[in-house]
């Protein structure tokens, strides 16, 4: 990557301690860099100015006296990308410079995903602001935390008519608080538990609050077309905008059928459903053992040998953690099977029961399994990829087996812009920003326009490359070399600055 000169007051601010606040440096002009705005627009030659936390001009600049000026010898200039479905706050959050993110370019993330917020809004929101790290945090609120607040251990039923009035007064609270909407994880505990009612209840209070409503759907294999049906009738009937997370068709029977689940969304926002979705460009995914149960009987040796033939195989099912006997992680089902010299299914159950056992005896023992399942075939990704209406995100987290935490925004450039040409990097830098903005609701943020705040992200086109494997997860991602968050920053010539500028982003405001 090529050096930067830079001049001015940039190696005085450079040295300023960390306290010292953006308003009180001076601009900072960014020049000789080929600028893809986020709107999907060709790329402009133009030089961009930040002037505190804000851009504040973008054109033919001149530098003013005293002001830094970078010169990005013709890299790319992109709005900082967008993390639309993200786990990066749980792991290794205690290293808040957040290095495999500002590797890939990546500058706010968005979580309480699947259902999985773990406290009020306002006590998140709390928790993000007295310790923020270099990239910015928004969050959705979970239905497993309503549910967990409301009904308890006793969660495997439908709610009441009381119970639910209850978690809809919950989740007008955040919504006034300031939460992007409500999240659902439905082929997990405790929201696979609820019935299309109690989700009517709750995405009517979403409409009203002015939220959005984004589903890990019922199913993702079997029942997808059912799955996908309730999230489109939430929206028909509410109005309220509805997002499929992380896209996919994981079922080795419906593999080329991507193109026709696209025509359907594409018949459904026609008809005035505001639906819309996000994907990760891989062809695995990572969850529970359990969740290819959706009756949650794992004693179901049919059910067992269904999954490893129809869903996965027993060599795709790959664990990345495993409580019970932890020389497990890193082997697949294929292999334990083959040293318990039995069959597969069998191999499957018996590691759900060991695994619900422990968590039995270890209620806060932390996550007792957790495997990479591979499941969808790379042309329907790419499909789902390429819908003018998805945009990207990783729903990874540091600390995982699964490459997609480190690797996904650079994947994305490197595999359907560079190699596949199924994008252009302006559709591609649109997808991972202003896009991603307006799926979750941010405002202020994903354009490089005068008045956005200046989260940027400064790269080679020809060299971002992801370098994150199952064999190596936590590989960085190359081709970075600069990246702002709120005109702080945060990553300089490829290296983490230790600057924590990043902020707890509210619906509706920058």
């Amino acid at each position: 990557m090529k050096k930067r000169f830079i001049s001015g007051l940039l190696a005085v601010t450079a040295a300023l301690p960390l306290a010292a606040t953006p308003a009180a440096q001076a601009s900072t002009l960014i020049a000789g860099a080929v600028v893809y705005d986020g709107s999907g627009a060709a790329a402009r030659k133009v030089a961009v100015r930040v002037d505190g936390d804000r851009i504040v001009a973008v054109g033919k600049l001149a530098p003013r006296k005293g002001e830094a000026v970078v010169q990005a010898h013709g890299l790319a200039l992109a709005p900082g990308f967008i993390d639309s479905h993200s786990h990066h706050d749980r792991g290794d959050y205690a290293d808040r410079t957040m290095r495999p993110l500002l590797a890939q370019g990546v500058t706010t993330i968005v979580i309480g995903q699947d259902g999985e917020s773990d406290a009020a809004f306002a006590d998140v929101a709390a928790r993000y602001t007295a310790r923020p790290a270099s990239i910015n945090v928004a969050s959705y609120t979970g239905h497993g935390w309503l549910r967990d607040t409301v009904l308890g251990k006793d969660f495997k039923r439908t709610a009441t008519p009381a119970e639910v009035s209850a978690m809809q007064g919950l989740l007008a609270a955040d919504l006034k608080a300031g939460s992007l909407g409500l999240s659902t994880g439905l082929e997990y505990d405790p929201g696979i538990y609820s019935d299309h009612g109690e989700l009517l209840s709750l995405a009517r209070t979403t409409a009203a609050g002015g939220g959005r409503y984004i589903s890990h759907i019922r199913s993702e294999d079997v029942a997808f077309d059912a799955a996908l049906d309730e999230l489109l009738d939430l929206g028909k009937q509410t109005g309220v905008p509805v997002q499929v997370s992380h896209i996919k068709l994981g079922i080795v029977d419906r593999w080329g059928q991507a193109k026709a689940v696209l025509a359907k969304l594409d018949a459904a926002r026609a008809a005035g459903i505001k639906v819309t979705a996000d994907v990760y460009p891989y062809e695995y995914w990572h969850s529970t053992l359990t969740v290819l149960f959706p009756k949650r009987d794992f004693t179901d040796i049919n059910a067992a040998r269904f999954a490893l033939t129809h869903l996965t195989t027993p060599a795709g099912m790959l664990l990345s953690v495993y409580a019970p006997e932890p020389r497990f992680a890193g082997k697949t089902i294929a292999d334990i099977a083959a040293e318990r010299h039995e069959e597969p299914a069998a191999t499957y159950l018996w590691l759900i029961q060991m695994a619900e056992s422990w968590k039995a005896a270890h209620p806060d023992g932390g996550r007792a399994e957790a495997v990479i399942g591979t499941a969808m075939s790379a042309p329907d990704v790419a499909d789902f990829v390429a819908w003018p209406n998805s945009n990207l995100c990783s729903d990874g987290m540091i600390g995982s087996r699964h490459p997609r935490g480190s690797g996904a925004f650079a994947k994305m450039l490197r595999l359907y812009v560079r190699e596949q040409h199924r994008l252009t990097l302006s559709e591609a830098v649109r997808k991972m920003t202003s896009l991603s903005a307006e799926h979750v609701g941010i405002v202020g943020r994903g354009l490089i326009k005068p008045g956005y705040r200046a989260d940027l992200v400064l790269f080679d086109p020809a060299r971002i490359t992801d370098k994150a494997t199952v064999e190596d997860p936590a590989a960085l991602a190359e081709g970075v070399s600069d990246v702002w968050v709120n005109g702080v920053a945060v990553l300089r010539d490829g290296q983490p600055t230790a600057a924590t500028p990043g902020r707890f982003l509210k619906r509706g405001e920058s």
